[in-house]
């Protein structure tokens, strides 16, 4: 797991340059040793019960890979949603503090808006190395404090408690989700799997024969080419706060936009978000 975090943490260039080459490489190497080593015309009595198990091999691999890449994807649009509904619940939180009474309203405040500002500040950064952020856990704990110090003796008082404690769920519930998922959802004995395959799928065309080198070389290139090119979009989404293709913090930004400036804090660090 560490190797794949690195990868994604890699330039993104850089990355689909070496996985790609890398693959075409082994593919197109193998079948020209092959070719080399037993000729062209040994080769060719395989194509018909060679092709036909690669046809079996091929369709097997491509369901698990599509499998894998669909799953990633859904993972990645719901930590998408987690962010969006737990920036929303802070605002909301922000917005609800008004309608309490002072001192409990402005602490309320306070409390969220350095709940914000530690996420965006602090955990942001963490989360793209897999780990929660012990600031932001305490600023999360003040702020569960102060709602529970909020006074719930008449109706109005209570309504505003239960309210407050509902967004406080909301919140505590979507910063899981995201912690969850920064650490990827395919199990390293799928991605060992996926690899595996990879390498028995594309060693295949190796057993094949034909007399146009020149097709033969461009249909392997061919297929070493899309499988690394559906491997990496697998990596780069597994990991959603790694990396140049990260879910973006956009919607914690415009939370604290629409906070009072003393509640704002200090700018946050400039990160690189391709997906908004």
């Amino acid at each position: 797991m560490l190797l794949l975090r690195a990868l994604n943490s890699a330039p993104i260039w850089l990355v689909i340059l070496g996985v790609v080459a890398a693959l075409e490489l082994y593919s197109v190497g193998l079948m020209l040793l092959s070719r080399k080593k037993l000729g062209p015309d040994r080769l060719k009595p395989n194509n018909e019960v060679a092709g036909f198990k690669f046809s079996v091999i091929g369709v097997l691999y491509a369901v698990l890979l599509a499998f894998v890449v669909i799953a990633v994807w859904q993972n990645y649009s719901n930590t998408e949603i987690a962010v969006r509904n737990e920036a929303k619940a802070v605002g909301d939180l922000t917005q609800l503090s008004y309608a309490v009474p002072d001192p409990e309203g402005s602490a309320i405040r306070t409390s969220v808006a350095d709940y914000a500002n530690e996420v965006r500040q602090s955990e942001w950064a963490t989360m793209a190395r897999g780990s929660p952020s012990t600031t932001t856990a305490h600023a999360l704990a003040h702020l569960t404090q102060a709602i529970f110090d909020l006074h719930s003796d008449q109706i109005r008082d209570l309504a505003l408690f239960q309210q407050s404690l509902h967004l406080l769920a909301v919140i505590e519930d979507n910063r899981n989700e995201r912690l969850d998922s920064a650490n990827g959802s395919v199990p390293p004995i799928l991605w060992f799997v996926l690899i595996a395959g990879a390498i028995i799928t594309l060693g295949y065309p190796a057993f094949f024969g034909t007399t146009n080198l020149v097709a033969q070389i461009l249909m392997t290139a061919t297929l070493a080419a899309l499988v690394a090119l559906t491997l990496l979009l697998a990596l780069l989404l597994d990991f959603p706060f790694t990396g140049q293709v990260s879910v973006s913090s956009g919607a914690f930004d415009e939370a604290l936009q629409q906070m009072p400036p003393h509640l704002k804090g200090h700018p946050p660090p400039e990160t690189e978000n391709s997906l908004p």
